[in-house]
């Protein structure tokens, strides 16, 4: 499958790529950057936002705006003046706190939009100690505007990748040092009866940012083992993407028809690292993905 660089960027630990609907655009941040970048494939337009500190993830909201990872808990930008789609990314949105949870030596990393709208956002320590991070799923607000916060999984190292089946009844999970790709039942929201789905190889790398397409199949990207996979519903490697970049993190499905293969990367920690790590990569055509559900807080 031919791979080709969508944007030629030079991103620490770029991550989480997000496709959002209402604004026909890619969004996708450098954690060590904290800067949160968004990509119009159809016009070739970016924006740039610089973030108040280390972001791990950014989402589109259903009234507009992003809900994001941070350092220190969970904040929101609204649309600035003349933002484009919505999203305020680049155009000076306000910025407020959902809630705030500081701990020294940890910081907020990856995070996905459930079926239902709540949002689901891990933590790790900057060490990866085991049991340093977690996962905690974010209710949207009630009429009252309060949220609720719940500790799904209290103890993991790296919270990484998570999806969801089409029917929205399986949930896929990553905590990367142990090199599984757990799956759950998800039940009146929560997953239940977790168990390992992949286990990648010695020699693999680690398992990442993940994400599920229309067939239920789950594409993993293995940093540190510079390819993308695609596994059966039932576990079974069905597809391997060569990249020409160590260190790929997180993938998702973009473009007008879901179709094209979006894919960060990062440089951290190469000595040499090529040319494109840190750029945003793109498989045209690649498969189909899945609608994505906006943050409804």
């Amino acid at each position: 499958m031919r791979v080709e660089a969508a944007v030629r960027e030079q991103a620490a630990l770029g991550e989480g790529p997000t496709w959002d609907t209402a604004a026909r655009r890619l969004i996708w941040v450098d954690i060590l950057g904290s800067r949160i970048h968004t990509y119009d494939p159809a016009s070739g337009r970016r924006t740039v936002m610089a973030t108040e500190q280390h972001v791990g993830a950014a989402k589109p909201r259903a009234g507009g705006g992003l809900v994001a990872n941070l350092r220190d808990g969970i904040g929101l930008y609204e649309p600035g003046p003349g933002a484009d789609g919505g999203t305020g990314t680049g155009h000076g949105g306000a910025f407020s706190w959902l809630f705030r949870d500081p701990a020294p030596g940890r910081r907020g990393n990856d995070a996905a939009v459930a079926p239902d709208g709540a949002l689901w956002a891990g933590t790790m320590r900057d060490d990866e100690a085991s049991g340093g991070g977690s996962l905690s799923r974010i209710a949207p607000a009630g009429t009252g505007g309060e949220i609720s916060r719940t500790v799904v999984f209290p103890e993991v190292a790296v919270s990484n990748g998570l999806g969801w089946s089409p029917d929205g009844s399986l949930m896929y999970y990553i905590d990367s040092p142990t090199r599984r790709v757990d799956v759950c039942r998800v039940e009146d929201g929560l997953p239940v009866d977790r168990r390992p789905f992949v286990t990648i190889e010695p020699h693999g790398g680690f398992p990442d940012g993940l994400t599920v397409d229309a067939e239920g199949a789950v594409w993993v990207a293995l940093w540190d083992g510079g390819q993308v996979r695609r596994y059966a519903p039932h576990g079974a490697l069905e597809r391997v993407i060569e990249l020409p970049v160590r260190r790929p993190t997180a993938c998702a499905f973009g473009g007008e028809q879901l179709r094209d293969l979006y894919i960060t990367t990062a440089r951290t920690g190469l000595h040499q690292p090529h040319p494109l790590s840190g750029s945003l990569l793109v498989v045209p055509d690649a498969g189909q993905g899945l609608p994505g559900t906006p943050y409804r807080g």
